[in-house]
């Protein structure tokens, strides 16, 4: 079966820099697959992300969707069209008055007429729990129901993918645990950029690991969640490993 994304030998270094994010790097994501991307501050997981997506371009290398190489703005379009990308920062994604808006833009940008893309955005937000949002201010949310609305926006374009970078950075519990059913309930592949290994336990099928400008793959045995209780938990403490 051909891969859904392939990079091949790809190498990366911001203009005026001579320090390469990524090198020579191999990434194969499979439609269906869940991975988990994990590495340091800074040692390129959102750069590759950014590349999958035509955000940025690789110094050297190729990116091939479904085995045909990317690099024309049609390409990525098609790309983008099966694809959808989670921001970090949902600020950087909501722009538009209020939730229903904001998460029917997607579907008229892909030829929906306005009745089509509401009533697809509606049953988006009524299947992620969300339908009390739909009039609500978008700038008026707090982080957690931006995130979630963020998700949504992606959904609603019925992707064969997503890609989602630190999508439980600053939720509370709730919201996490929220976000955590979501994903393990869809019928698309992902992959995750992600800090927290009991996230990425709970929701993704195996890793890959950025060190050195290198993607390593994994494999699923590391992914493990810790479930434990302190009886001082309310004072510092260290675990030893």
């Amino acid at each position: 079966m051909t891969p859904l994304i392939q990079l091949k030998q790809v190498s990366f270094a911001y203009p005026g820099s001579s320090r390469l994010l990524l090198n020579e790097t191999d990434v194969t994501f499979d439609c269906g697959q869940r991975i988990g991307l994990i590495g340091a501050n800074g040692s390129g997981k959102t750069s590759l992300l950014h590349i999958i997506m035509g955000l940025l371009r690789p110094t050297a290398g190729t990116l091939l969707f479904k085995g045909r190489e990317v690099s024309s703005k049609e390409d990525f379009r098609l790309l983008r069209r099966s694809i959808g990308m989670v921001f970090q920062d949902a600020d950087d994604q909501l722009f538009s008055p209020t939730v229903l808006e904001d998460v029917a833009f997607g579907p008229l940008n892909l030829g929906m007429t306005q009745a089509e893309a509401l009533q697809v955005s509606r049953q988006t937000l009524e299947n992620l729990e969300l339908s009390r949002l739909a009039e609500r201010v978008t700038h008026q949310l707090s982080g957690g129901e931006k995130k979630l609305v963020s998700l949504a926006t992606i959904l609603s374009m019925k992707p064969e993918a997503m890609l989602l970078d630190e999508p439980t950075n600053n939720l509370d519990g709730a919201t996490k645990a929220r976000l955590t059913a979501i994903l393990k309930r869809l019928d698309i592949g992902y992959m995750i950029i992600s800090h927290d290994w009991d996230f990425l336990a709970e929701t993704c099928d195996e890793l890959y690991t950025l060190n050195q400008g290198r993607a390593v793959r994994s494999g699923t045995e590391c992914l493990h969640t810790h479930r434990h209780v302190h009886a001082w938990g309310d004072r510092p403490h260290a675990h030893d490993c």
